[in-house]
């Protein structure tokens, strides 16, 4: 008997009463239970049907797959309209008298059934878990019957059920809607019942549909079995996925011609249905993501390393830790399956690692490149980083709380690293031991003991594979170093570049862009589901043992964390059952596959759920790269700026004010139907615009010598709440204050809010700067502005802006800025003949000035600032 290790608890209860002998006997539905079809909708069947008559040349090559689906779809309507009195059950002849046979090349329409049938053969598979309830009820000599609405005919029928994992379905009856008139919803069951002598609580039914195989025979007293596959959430899953087709009532052309959704759409439901998981906690929530969302994608690409490797003559490939963990079991697994000739080790490597192993002393670029790099990082972590004390660079003692967040910051600590010879023989010293310990763990390891030396990681750019690849060659160990990823976007293109091999399953150098950007914009939380519960890599000892960075260990994470691996694996593990068990001859997820898993990735990461964003909205990254900064994946910042947020604005978030901007819509029902009305071409971005342009927001920034330069700039948004949102980041040395065109435009703005998260040289900790009352912004420079009372104000030209004394409020020059603004805009002629709205009170608004002045820095700042107000005043500002 096979296992029934992955029933379902309704199968399991089933499998109860079996045992005990407390049923007469047991009734099955055929389709969507015995067997699934291996698309997402029934009717997809017909769509793949078109495509292969019309490539057998049966059908006109002008019929689309979409055209003969509809055309299938309404000929099965019209037989079942023209019954009449006869009821509306038909048989699939009846359905084909009412399709234009003249298109068929000649067919016989017997012929064209055949085809039907033989196709609905192909493309049907067993599920092994009814498969097994059957062989149980056979052994307990329990009768089994099957009760199907369908249009096949016994001969068909029995046809389509003549597998060897349905042995003991052989020879039992079946009650098909067609042979006795009536379907199991209007009166089929007492038919049933009737026929086998039995009350209806002898019998036991399972089967998918809820009314006709739960609801009406439970009315009746049989003990039904609700086979509902899926569970909770998967429904809102598969409409993201097919959300255009469904729209369309088209025909996904995402399907293979052979293979259709390869099974991903049942196989999911049935890892969802079976799955231990069902609570409503955030575990579970998290189980069912990897199972559904993260499991498929990551068995494909397990199974296309395993295949491309085999076929390379490649016996091992080497994953990357953290991610390799788990990559190399599910790699292993995968070539175990398929019997392939690899296997996958995991490797300590990093990205942070290789970067050390390669900086030139003698090239100042290659150290700002390293430098840079990092998030936040501060003078005492670079030199941390590169083996220096304090006091060998004395020009840097007094800094070393100093954020390195500035290109002026960054050259000046490479000048000081590098301006004496001394330093420079230190820095190279650091390099070649750092270079000389990687080689020495890849050896010891044997991963240069072959000439190629393959990487298998999730991807990106592959630049852990190019800086690898220059660090050998530098300490010159002839090894190629080659990749294989889950998706690279443009920037892997350097990697081709350098004249070496890097391939990719899902998207390749940016290509496909719907697969590719998403994966690129949004990475974070697939990097947190795979990556093991460690530190990073930030070194190797002397003998080329893995030195780990510190792991704070946030328990409730890291419970969710391993509950999406479960989920991952749990997939896997189903997957591969059918393909060891079934003599459906299950493909490999390798090749035309990856077209769908693309889209199941990159539709999660581009309309998360509510549910997913209260998931993995307090997820913490880590930033891996010298730094010890981490931050969240759903900022809180914006958060609160949600009313406030555009579809165009989210995709203008900087990676590290937003890693994943779409969870941050998926927590407004009407932001992320707008976002997802951008993506499918329903609306355009123009809609979120002003009608009258120019109209963007503008920053400018001024030295504490009085000089002005021209920052970013934004357009302005106006989202379905009639609000806008800007956020300008500044990255330059010694800013005093700034000046904010907000709308870059004459017209009449509410500020509600303005935020300013800035950092003070010798700093690490951010000050966070707020104007966010009717003082605040009473209290502001305003430059060609009006100020008209409360929080409103008139800008009367494009340059017109307030000015926030970014160093007088934070105590010192600022070296960034990360500045955001909510607001509401109703713009004015450019003309300015519009009637004038009468400003505030000058006295009511100095006042409020005054105070800020004095609440801010007491008695000096109140003077300081009545001396700013009367030089203001002279030069033409209020």
């Amino acid at each position: 008997m096979r296992s029934r290790q992955g029933h379902s608890p309704q199968l399991q209860d089933l499998c109860r009463i079996i045992g005990d002998g407390s049923c007469a006997a047991v009734s099955f539905d055929v389709f969507d239970t015995v067997l699934w079809r291996r698309v997402p909708r029934p009717a997809d069947v017909f769509g793949l049907l078109g495509g292969r008559l019309r490539r057998a040349e049966v059908c006109p090559p002008w019929l689309g797959d979409a055209a003969f689906r509809r055309m299938r779809i309404d000929a099965e309507r019209e037989a079942r309209r023209c019954r009449g009195s006869l009821g509306s059950e038909v048989s699939l002849f009846d359905i084909w008298r009412r399709m234009p046979l003249s298109l068929f090349g000649g067919m016989e329409l017997e012929e064209l059934v055949q085809a039907e049938v033989e196709f609905e053969h192909a493309l049907t598979v067993v599920d092994l878990d009814i498969a097994s309830v059957a062989d149980l009820a056979r052994k307990e000599c329990i009768p089994v019957v099957l009760v199907s609405d369908t249009y096949f005919t016994e001969d068909q029928l029995s046809y389509l059920l003549t597998r060897p994992e349905l042995e003991s379905l052989e020879g039992v009856r079946v009650f098909r809607s067609h042979a006795h008139g009536v379907n199991k919803a209007d009166g089929l069951w007492p038919v049933v019942l009737n026929e086998l002598g039995l009350r209806p609580e002898q019998l036991v039914h399972v089967g998918d549909d809820r009314r006709a195989d739960h609801k009406v025979p439970g009315a009746l007293g049989i003990r039904a079995v609700h086979y509902r596959k899926g569970g909770s959430g998967f429904g809102e899953l598969l409409e993201r996925e097919h959300r255009d087709t469904d729209l369309l009532g088209s025909f996904d052309p995402l399907l293979d011609p052979e293979h259709g959704d390869f099974g991903l759409t049942s196989l999911r439901a049935k890892i969802l249905q079976a799955g231990a998981r069902h609570d409503t906690t955030p575990e579970g929530a998290a189980w069912r993501y990897g199972a559904a969302v993260l499991g498929p994608v990551l068995t494909g690409f397990a199974e296309w390393v395993a295949r491309t490797a085999h076929d390379a003559g490649t016996p091992v490939v080497w994953c990357p830790m953290r991610e390799g963990e788990l990559l190399a079991a599910m790699v292993n697994e995968a070539a175990r399956v398929r019997g392939l000739a690899v296997e996958a080790k995991p490797l300590w490597l990093s990205r942070h690692v290789t970067s050390m192993a390669i900086v030139d002393s003698a090239d100042r670029q290659s150290l700002a490149a390293l430098i840079g790099r990092g998030y936040r990082l501060s003078v005492r972590e670079v030199l941390d980083m590169l083996g220096l004390r304090p006091g060998e660079v004395p020009c840097l003692a007094h800094m070393l709380d100093t954020i390195l967040d500035n290109g002026h910051t960054v050259d000046r600590v490479c000048d000081a690293l590098t301006e004496t010879p001394n330093l420079r023989n230190r820095l190279a010293t650091t390099t070649a031991a750092s270079r000389g310990r990687l080689v020495t763990a890849l050896r010891g390891c044997g991963a240069l003991d072959q000439p190629e030396l393959v990487l298998v990681d999730l991807g990106w750019a592959g630049t852990t594979q190019r800086q690898l690849a220059q660090a050998l060659r530098l300490a010159g160990v002839d090894v190629q170093v080659s990749g294989l990823y889950l998706a690279t976007h443009e920037g892997a293109s350097q990697v081709h570049m350098a004249g070496l091999r890097l391939e990719s399953y899902l998207s390749q150098a940016g290509q496909p862009a719907e697969v590719a950007l998403p994966a690129a914009r949004s990475p974070e939380v697939l990097e947190q589901s795979v990556n093991a519960t460690c530190g990073s890599l930030i070194d190797y000892s002397d003998d080329g043992q893995p030195i780990l960075g510190p792991w704070v260990d946030d328990p409730r994470q890291t419970a969710q964390r391993h509950a999406v691996r479960d989920g991952v694996l749990s997939f896997q593990q189903m997957w591969n059952r059918y393909a060891e068990n079934s003599t459906w001859n299950c493909p490999e997820l390798s090749g035309s596959a990856s077209r769908q898993l693309g889209t199941i990735l990159a539709r999660a990461l581009r309309a998360p759920t509510a549910d997913e964003a209260a998931l993995f909205g307090g997820w913490r990254h880590e930033d891996n790269f010298g730094s010890s900064v981490i931050t969240h994946l759903l900022p809180e910042d914006l958060v609160a700026a949600l009313p406030y947020l555009s579809p165009g604005g989210l995709e203008e978030l900087d990676m590290r004010d937003a890693f994943w901007p779409r969870l941050i819509a998926a927590s407004d029902t009407r932001l992320a139907a707008a976002a997802h009305a951008l993506d499918t071409g329903l609306l355009d971005a123009d809609v979120f615009e002003p009608s009258i342009s120019p109209c963007e927001t503008r920053l400018r920034w001024r030295t504490p010598g009085g000089s002005w330069h021209d920052g970013v700039r934004r357009p302005v948004r106006i989202n379905h709440n009639g609000l806008s949102f800007a956020r300008l980041v500044l990255h330059e040395h010694d800013v005093a204050e700034v000046a904010l065109a907000i709308p870059g435009r004459p017209a009449i703005v509410r500020v509600d809010w303005i935020e300013a998260k800035v950092f003070v040289a010798g700093r690490n900790v951010p000050s966070v700067l707020r104007w966010d009352t009717a003082e605040d912004i009473a209290s502001l420079v305003m430059a060609e502005c009006v100020y008209l009372g409360g929080n409103v104000v008139e800008f009367e030209s494009p340059h017109s802006a307030l000015w926030l004394p970014l160093a007088a409020r934070s105590g010192g020059p600022v070296s960034s800025a990360q500045i955001s603004i909510g607001f509401a805009m109703l713009p004015r002629s450019m003309s300015r003949l519009e009637p004038r709205i009468p400003p505030a009170a000058r006295v009511a608004r100095l006042a409020q000035r005054a105070r800020a002045e004095y609440r801010d820095r007491g008695l000096v700042g109140l003077v300081a600032g009545a001396g700013r107000i009367f030089s203001r005043r002279l030069a033409g500002v209020r």
